[in-house]
């Protein structure tokens, strides 16, 4: 093969941890290429946490001018322009754009633009409208991400259904959204759209939302959603679709009952970007799912190839992306991190918010671990009574016979940045009588972080 462009590092895929290295790389003064289909920056700012995240702001204003009255401003009532959402939405995704190519620029990376797939085990080859190009590198990171599942069912990809990356570009109301799946994705755009004036029914084949939460956390959203006045349902294997989303569509249940919508969105699971690449060619092994197989330090079966971020199987958040960047930077360094030796929290930005770090009751329960629990409902707390925003609880997990801290979630005002709180405590092997007598602001929400650990109960 000729012309093979030789590289110090070739990044396959401009995702958060992708771009991260591949910056920093370039910065030190390596030669640097970074391989990417289109999305300057990642998916994360352009087709999900970014755009997300500010269509739910609009929702949240929506929502808001609905509950003025009870404020004193009882005329404070508006129709949403759904041509200004979409709008705002994109204009702070080509914000972020311009920002990251500004940061690509000045690293002094080269961005190649175009689909790569391997061609030979250490060499791929990238389409682009001048012909493709051939890379080479002693050192291969793969930083490819995930799509949007659309399940097998009969009639559904023929309805052209939403993912959240087009439910995010509506620019036009929707009357009647009806969503299959009962996950993240599902609950934050479902009550989004709610707030925006949309009949929603979002459709789960299990018993319960969010099933590796504990049952009150997800009976607590599920009666949040429902106060909303969304329409879940649950326990509902979908046999059928007909009709085409953004005119008409049904959706029929294995026992018959029927759903009518004017649009459909998929939100039931996540695939890897590895079809067709020639993964095969370059010997980096997949499992079952098609995700890359890693070991602790990120490296797949080929030598001197990573993987990083969702394709390789790493929780699905931009900040557990950033951190594989971390182990793979120690391990090109000869440290010692591992994706074994860490505790990833999230956070579900739905309203009331939820955020979690650690382990909760059934973890420890499916361990075999003695712990204690502390609840504390937010109603308690004086910020939130101020704030009207009286909804959710606060949950710990302590060790039975010590005073660690193994976990905390949270439903409610603020849910992520007090969870940060109780992840630095965390961090530092601080005991929960470090927060339970912190003293803490008033009134602030992270002051009932006193009144939860004063629950914990002596130990046994």
């Amino acid at each position: 093969m000729t012309n093979v462009e030789k590289y110090d590092l070739v990044v396959f895929g401009g995702g958060k941890a992708g771009k991260t290295l591949a910056m920093d790389e370039a910065r030190a003064g390596r030669k640097v290429a970074m391989i990417e289909a289109g999305m300057i920056g990642g998916s994360c700012i352009n087709v999900a946490c970014i755009p997300s995240k500010t269509f739910i702001r609009s929702a949240e204003i929506a929502h808001t001018l609905g509950q003025a009255a009870q404020f004193g401003f009882p005329e404070a009532t508006a129709e949403p322009d759904m041509g200004v959402v979409a709008a705002r939405t994109a204009n702070v995704v080509g914000e972020m754009v311009r920002t990251n190519q500004s940061g690509f620029d000045a690293s002094g990376l080269e961005l190649l633009l175009g689909w790569g797939a391997f061609v030979a085990p250490r060499i791929i080859a990238v389409a682009g409208t001048a012909g493709p190009r051939h890379v080479t590198a002693d050192s291969i990171f793969i930083n490819l991400g995930t799509l949007a599942e659309i399940p097998d069912l009969p009639g559904l990809k023929d309805a052209n259904p939403l993912t959240h990356v087009e439910a995010l570009r509506i620019g036009e109301p929707v009357r009647k959204l009806l969503i299959l799946g009962g996950g993240f994705i599902a609950l934050e755009l479902g009550q989004a759209f709610k707030r925006l004036g949309t009949e929603v029914t979002i459709i789960e084949r299990g018993q319960r939302l969010l099933p590796r939460e504990d049952a009150d956390v997800a009976d607590s959203i599920l009666a949040a959603m429902k106060t909303e006045g969304l329409e879940v349902v649950l326990g509902c294997d979908v046999a059928a679709v007909e009709g085409k989303s953004g005119l008409a569509v049904t959706v029929t249940a294995a026992d018959g009952r029927r759903f009518d919508g004017t649009h459909l969105l998929v939100a039931t699971g996540r695939r890897p970007r590895t079809k067709d690449i020639g993964l095969e060619i370059a010997g980096v092994a997949t499992d079952e799912r098609g995700f890359i197989e890693v070991d602790d330090h990120l490296r797949t079966t080929a030598n001197g190839i990573w993987a990083m971020g969702e394709v390789a199987g790493t929780p699905m958040f931009t900040h557990a992306s950033l951190d594989d960047y971390r182990i793979v930077k120690s391990d090109l360094n000869g440290g010692t991190r591992r994706t074994t030796d860490r505790t990833i929290p999230y956070c579900v930005f739905i309203d009331p918010e939820y955020a979690r770090i650690g382990l909760n009751e059934e973890d420890a329960r499916r361990e075999g671990l003695a712990y204690r629990v502390a609840k504390l409902p937010m109603d308690v707390i004086p910020r939130a009574r101020t704030l009207s925003r009286r909804e959710g609880f606060m949950n710990a997990i302590v060790a039975g016979h010590t005073d660690e801290i193994l976990g905390f979630s949270m439903l409610g005002e603020n849910a992520g940045e007090v969870m940060s709180v109780v992840q630095m405590a965390m961090l530092g092997k601080l005991p929960y009588t470090a927060l339970r007598d912190c003293i803490f602001a008033h009134p602030t929400i992270s002051e009932g972080l006193n009144m939860l650990f004063a629950n914990v109960r002596a130990p046994d």
